[in-house]
């Protein structure tokens, strides 16, 4: 099978037009209408077999985590999901596999009515590249750079169950059959908080999705803003499974355990009640966890406010 009949059969004739895509697939270059008004959201995230995934996993689900990693980048922005490219690097042609990966990938990309538009294919070690393209009101962008000292820190949905479910791949925890199929679809197939995001434009200050770890990710919003936070470590939302683990495991799971891709945001005190019901209307549990401080660093600190010392590394691509 050539490189052009790969891309025809499997990912050209799997999606419907779209009147904002006047020229798609199978030209130098794509062309995509912005609507007045609106600025571009843009983000690339890649995917290596051995790094980011098992090798032999499971070919539907990497196709939906391959596209739910970079439209949780556009949740965080607040940007409605309109386009993505696909750069492919396969060791070799298998019709059973890119039948499942593309039916995963076009699955989720169909919900958000996000339409492929491009990209490359290549004989490699298993290698997936996605730069997907989004849409947002001009100056509505929820920005890392943006928190307020006061603010409150919240979190989407529950954190840690994707680390479990990987700690327990790789022997380092022991679960039972049920609790490991639940904590995997955490890990396998995340769900971009797309809503929540688009329903918190005008009521947060600042956003970023939870890959690499709570604590990692909201250093990053600090950093941006020139800002500190305490984070109430017994109210973070852990999920079902991590529940069932002791109180320290809980802990460093939900602050730097990663692949949760939630939604991490500061929203002024004023909004609580508007953030409540941006949650309801995304159908989206959120939940306050912190506030926001002049004084710089994180601070850890548990029911009785009293200082929490927790091992804690956050993702690193170059050191982990």
């Amino acid at each position: 099978m050539s490189e052009f009949e790969l891309i025809q059969q499997f990912f050209t004739a799997r999606q419907s037009a779209a009147d904002y895509i006047p020229l798609g697939i199978g030209d130098d270059c794509a062309l995509v209408s912005v609507r007045s008004g609106m600025q571009l959201a843009i983000s690339t995230d890649m995917l290596v077999e051995g790094r980011h995934f098992f090798a032999g996993a499971n070919a539907r689900m990497l196709g939906h985590k391959s596209l739910a990693v970079n439209l949780s980048d556009l949740a965080a922005m607040g940007a409605q999901p309109r386009a993505f490219t696909l750069a492919l690097a396969l060791p070799d042609v298998q019709a059973e596999w890119l039948n499942d990966f593309s039916a995963g990938l076009f699955d989720l990309a169909e919900q958000h009515h996000c339409k492929l538009i491009g990209g490359d294919t290549t004989r490699g070690p298993l290698n997936i590249c996605i730069t997907v393209i989004g849409e947002i009101p001009a100056g509505l962008a929820l920005r890392r750079d943006a928190a307020q000292p006061d603010d409150d820190i919240w979190v989407s949905g529950t954190l840690g169950d994707a680390k479990l479910a990987l700690s327990a791949y790789l022997g380092q925890q022991i679960l039972s059959g049920p609790d490991q199929q639940q904590s995997a679809l955490r890990l396998h197939t995340p769900i971009p908080r797309i809503a929540l995001g688009q329903a918190l434009r005008e009521i947060a200050h600042a956003a970023i999705d939870i890959s690499d770890g709570l604590c990692g990710d909201l250093g990053h919003i600090l950093s941006r803003s020139g800002l500190g936070a305490t984070l109430w470590c017994d109210c973070l939302p852990v999920g079902d499974v991590l529940r069932k683990k002791d109180k320290t495991l809980q802990y460093e799971f939900s602050l730097a355990g990663g692949d949760d891709y939630e939604l991490c945001f500061t929203a002024p005190a004023a909004n609580r009640a508007a953030i409540q019901n941006a949650g309801l209307l995304a159908a989206t549990s959120v939940t306050r966890v912190g506030v926001v401080e002049s004084d710089p660093g994180l601070r850890l600190v548990d029911k009785d406010n009293l200082p929490l010392t927790v091992s804690l590394l956050p993702f690193d691509h170059f050191k982990s």
